[in-house]
């Protein structure tokens, strides 16, 4: 098993980035890149990220973009017209699922640390992979992040591991993965086990970790990952799918990564079972928990598939949830 080293982040690296003025005219060079010359405004948003503080630790959000797909077939345990009727209730398209992808980023002062590593590189017009040029917009340097967290192996989780030759995206950073989540997908034997959409993770993730080698810690269940960062087990969405809890004094977050997809639909109904889980039950009864917890001691959370910053909170309503998004700020 790997050590975790620490050490001081380099000036130029997060922190850096962290303190610099946002109007930096460099950051905004850097952002208008995401749009051609001369094409209408409207083509792209301003920079996707957002930082807020857990204690001493400095958490910052990056959009990596969205995926949109039809509704029919998205929830597999309710009719159609009762899952179009929730998203009615929060004025989202009843025909469609925009599904965004935000990836949470640490600072602790020695340590860069990131959950998941996004969609990675995409095809010329595709709509997700927004990641690499907001983490630049946000003055965040991939070969300052010395640690990666995993939280399932899902292709829009771990495909940001590689960059566009193939080689490791964070060159410098040890990868820690859940080992419940490990052992299933580095194992071929359990490809017949699997749900047939969910087959192909067994070559990509190996492809997509091949560089790491020598550099992957797995973490048990209630294990630290390193002072500040505890796995919380939620399996279900996938075999070992892992929250993390973020602690810095009394001051504590958690990135509940895919316990649910848009909160506003999954949420709001944490009895509706999506297409993407690998057990379904099992991963009812994980977001059941997690959220019952983060609910009642009002921890601040992160999510994956969160409309962006992707941060707040969630309130017990009813038999389910109301996700309540943190109060937005200019300052950190």
């Amino acid at each position: 098993m790997t050590q975790i080293t620490s050490r001081r982040l380099a000036l130029g690296g997060l922190t850096a980035g962290l303190v610099a003025p946002l109007a930096a005219p460099a950051l905004l060079r850097g952002a208008a890149a995401q749009t051609t010359p001369g094409a209408a405004p409207a083509a792209a948003q301003a920079p996707g990220f957002y930082r807020f503080k857990v204690g001493s630790f400095t958490v910052t959000t990056v959009h990596d973009g969205f995926f949109q797909r039809p509704l029919q077939g998205f929830v597999r345990n309710a009719p159609l017209e009762e899952v179009q009727k929730v998203m009615a209730e929060s004025f989202l398209p009843t025909d469609s699922i925009r599904i965004p992808f935000t990836v949470t980023f640490l600072d602790t002062g020695s340590r860069l640390v990131v959950f998941d590593s996004g969609n990675g590189v995409t095809p010329p017009g595709a709509t997700q992979g927004r990641m690499i040029q907001n983490m630049a917009a946000a003055g965040i340097d991939p070969a300052k992040v010395d640690l990666v967290v995993m939280s399932h192996f899902h292709g829009d989780h771990v495909n940001g591991l590689l960059n566009a030759a193939g080689a490791a995206a964070f060159p410098n950073a040890e990868v820690v993965v859940p080992a419940a989540e490990w052992a299933w997908w580095s194992d071929t034997g359990n490809e017949s086990r699997s749900p047939e959409g969910q087959r192909g993770n067994f070559a990509n993730s190996a492809r997509r970790f091949a560089p790491y080698q020598g550099k992957i810690r797995q973490v048990a269940a209630g294990a630290e990952v390193m002072p500040g960062i505890r796995a919380v087990a939620a399996h279900g969405h996938t075999p070992g799918h892992t929250c993390y809890h973020i602690s810095d004094g009394t001051a504590q977050a958690m990135f509940v990564a895919d316990c649910t997809n848009r909160p506003e639909l999954l949420a709001c109904r944490p009895d509706f079972h999506v297409i993407f889980d690998f057990d379904p039950e099992m991963a009812e009864a994980a977001r059941r928990r997690i959220y019952d917890q983060v609910a009642t001691d009002r921890i601040r959370i992160t999510g994956y598939h969160f409309p962006f910053p992707a941060n707040g909170y969630l309130a017990k309503e009813g038999n389910g949830y109301r996700f309540v998004p943190a109060d937005w700020s200019s300052a950190v």
